[in-house]
């Protein structure tokens, strides 16, 4: 599978077939029990008090093997036969896991060559649970995709009726201020002036709100840290990345009933009241 070795050496069939007492371990053990995996090699460690010491002789890169979403567990790797395992006499381990790279995974075709490659050594031996790494991944993934689904729907409601909301408030602000955009107008003050006038004040309205959600973010996102994978609840470049697309929003729907607005003849807008 491409797991690195960090230090020491593998285990060899030697250490199988006279059943050394040998193991590997990972390297979020290793730290966690001797701060480096060079540490690691040399101690000893054991499943019980009542079965003897195991010598660690080498450590490998972490495995996620409580899904992609999930930190690294600690693991010890165990040769196929054991002496003396959990007080039992000889533990074999009779099962396998072997993974194929090919760039027909997934196919019939290579399925059945996989059998047939199998039973050419023993045709007594069974083949199950055959799974491609993109299906454990997405069974793997599937609870927290639902999820952040549905939060990503709710924020798209959430942008939508803010969008609508902004745009209704300037629009609002514009028509009560018709006569008075036809004045400065007609005095000669620029469409351009006239216009960020009132995209400023979207954007102060989208600042305030900013403001105020950032703040409830920071509260709410530490509720969800379950949820989040190797992100800080307090990561700046996702509340900075929001907040850029609601203000680009925001002036958006500032923007359009402004221009509007601008656009109207002063002498129209004067005649409004």
């Amino acid at each position: 599978m491409g797991n690195p070795f960090l230090a020491g050496r593998d285990l060899t069939w030697t250490d199988i077939y006279e059943t050394r007492p040998v193991v590997l371990v990972s390297e979020a053990l290793a730290r966690e029990l001797w701060h480096s995996p060079a540490g690691a090699i040399g101690k000893q460690i054991r499943e019980s008090p009542k079965t003897p010491w195991r010598q660690v002789v080498g450590v490998v890169g972490n495995e996620r093997d409580d899904g992609v979403n999930q930190k690294a567990t600690t693991i010890v790797y165990w040769p196929m036969m054991v002496r003396a395992f959990w007080g039992q006499p000889l533990v074999a381990q009779r099962g396998q896991a072997i993974a194929s790279r090919s760039s027909r995974t997934g196919s019939a075709g290579l399925l059945n060559e996989v059998r047939q490659a199998v039973w050419s050594v023993n045709p007594d031996l069974p083949i199950a649970n055959v799974r491609t790494v993109k299906e454990i991944y997405d069974r793997s993934m599937a609870r927290t995709s639902f999820t952040l689904l549905m939060l990503s729907i709710a924020a798209g409601m959430a942008l939508l009726l803010g969008v609508v909301g902004i745009y209704g408030v300037i629009s609002y602000a514009v028509s009560q201020r018709t006569r008075e955009i036809g004045i400065r107008i007609a005095l000669g003050a620029p469409q351009k002036s006239v216009l960020q006038l009132f995209v400023r004040q979207g954007l102060l309205l989208t600042a305030i709100g900013v403001g105020c959600g950032i703040v409830a973010a920071v509260g709410l996102t530490r509720m969800m840290t379950a949820l989040l994978f190797e992100v800080s609840p307090l990561d700046p470049i996702t509340y900075g990345g929001v907040s850029l697309a609601l203000a680009i929003a925001a002036m958006m729907a500032s923007y359009i009933p402004a221009r509007r607005a601008t656009n109207i003849e002063p002498v129209e807008a004067l005649r409004v009241e």
